[in-house]
């Protein structure tokens, strides 16, 4: 029976051209934003139509990295009951829309859950006009989040060789696939010192996943440690634009290239 169960169990789906991709930590503080930004920023410049959605509920700071003070945001979508496409403005240094969170803000972390399906729905049928839409997850692993994650094609989650944050992406991984076991996930390791060292951080959290989920999330890249990520966060400036040939804009790239069909064929030829 065991062996029949195991031969049912839906597989998990792989997106190559993911039009709604998720950025989760289970953590905060392991550079989702930054990552979710980044990778906007970069889909932006190769001339794709793209959105970048903070869908924090309580501690929203796209704006804040960006320096950005955006006349309306999700406070004004539910205070107004607004359309949710009325909340997007384009960032013209990046090239590519925001749809700004507000922080602290209790009142939108309360949401009644009727209203935040709403939403969910809403964002849907926005991603629609766009080429990407990266939604940047709140961090943990309540419900409104894994709900909001569910909706994506795609889901990365942004870790680095912490204890507390490899536990926390397994107990995200965990959650995910008990609500969706066929969803996409892929892990991207942050701040590591090297490649090398960024990938004997993935086999850690694989060996987890492998031994107690029988679960193989692949790994989509490894973003090296860099200063000037920190230097372009206190300007409220996209790397991209200040740094544009650092180490860790080169690492983005290499994984924002795996997730379209156009450049992963340029790659193969």
């Amino acid at each position: 029976m065991n062996t029949t169960s195991e031969a049912e169990q839906p597989k998990p789906r792989h997106h190559a051209n993911p039009k709604v991709i998720a950025i989760a930590s289970g953590k905060g503080g392991v550079g989702k934003t930054w990552f979710s930004i980044t990778l906007a920023h970069w889909l932006a410049k190769q001339g794709k139509k793209a959105l970048l959605f903070d869908s924090d509920l309580g501690l929203a700071n796209v704006d804040i990295q960006l320096g950005l003070m955006p006349d309306k945001d999700l406070g004004a979508v539910v205070s107004q009951n607004a359309d949710l496409s009325n909340a997007a403005v384009h960032y013209e240094e990046g090239g590519f829309d925001i749809i700004a969170g507000r922080s602290g803000s209790g009142a939108l972390a309360a949401l009644p859950a009727s209203r935040l399906a709403e939403m969910r729905q809403d964002l849907m049928k926005l991603a629609k006009n766009y080429d990407h839409t990266i939604v940047d997850l709140g961090a943990g692993v309540e419900r409104s989040i894994r709900a909001t994650a569910k909706e994506a094609d795609t889901t990365f989650i942004v870790t680095n060789d912490e204890p507390t944050s490899l536990t926390d992406a397994y107990t995200f991984i965990k959650v995910t696939l008990a609500d969706d076991p066929t969803a996409d996930i892929r892990i991207v390791i942050n701040r590591a010192h090297s490649r090398q060292e960024g990938e004997r951080t993935y086999q850690t959290l694989l060996k987890a996943c492998t031994g107690f989920l029988k679960y193989e999330p692949p790994l989509a890249g490894v973003i090296r440690h860099d200063k000037r990520v920190a230097e372009s966060i206190r300007m409220q400036a996209p790397i991209l634009k200040r740094f544009p040939n650092s180490d860790a804009a080169d690492d983005v790239e290499l994984i924002a290239r795996s997730i379209t069909s156009q450049s992963n064929q340029s790659q193969s030829a």
